[in-house]
């Protein structure tokens, strides 16, 4: 039986880290439901600080962008922070046009969003 892919989730710190490898730079259906398991278990850290790394992802729908409305949803019911990272132009673009941007944090890449998570908690 295949098993879909699922993006990892590990520590930096305080900071929970959600990476997705370069099995997941389309990010289709078939996968979905296990991002979703991960992203849902993201939601759930302590403290409640969550970068998700999409460096490797070059394609995302509408199921995906669900996925990270439930984890900022949860990060806001908790006053807690989260920040995407490493977003491609084609991704950042569909996030723009549904004004998302507008609400959510972004960096340029993981060192940069660890550290304007950190200034969260010093503040």
């Amino acid at each position: 039986m295949h098993f879909p892919k699922k993006p990892r989730l590990t520590r930096d710190g305080e900071v929970t880290v959600v990476e997705f490898g370069d099995e997941l730079g389309h990010l289709s259906e078939d996968v979905m439901a296990a991002v979703a398991t991960v992203m849902g278990d993201a939601g759930k850290a302590e403290p409640p600080l969550v970068l998700v790394d999409l460096t490797k992802v070059r394609f995302f729908g509408s199921s995906f962008i669900e996925v990270l409305y439930r984890l900022w949803k949860e990060m806001q019911a908790r006053s807690g922070q989260f920040v995407l990272v490493g977003v491609h132009a084609y991704c950042l673009e569909v996030l723009q046009i549904t004004k998302l941007d507008q609400l959510w944090k972004f960096a340029p890449d993981r060192e940069a969003g660890l550290s304007a998570l950190r200034s969260t908690v010093t503040h």
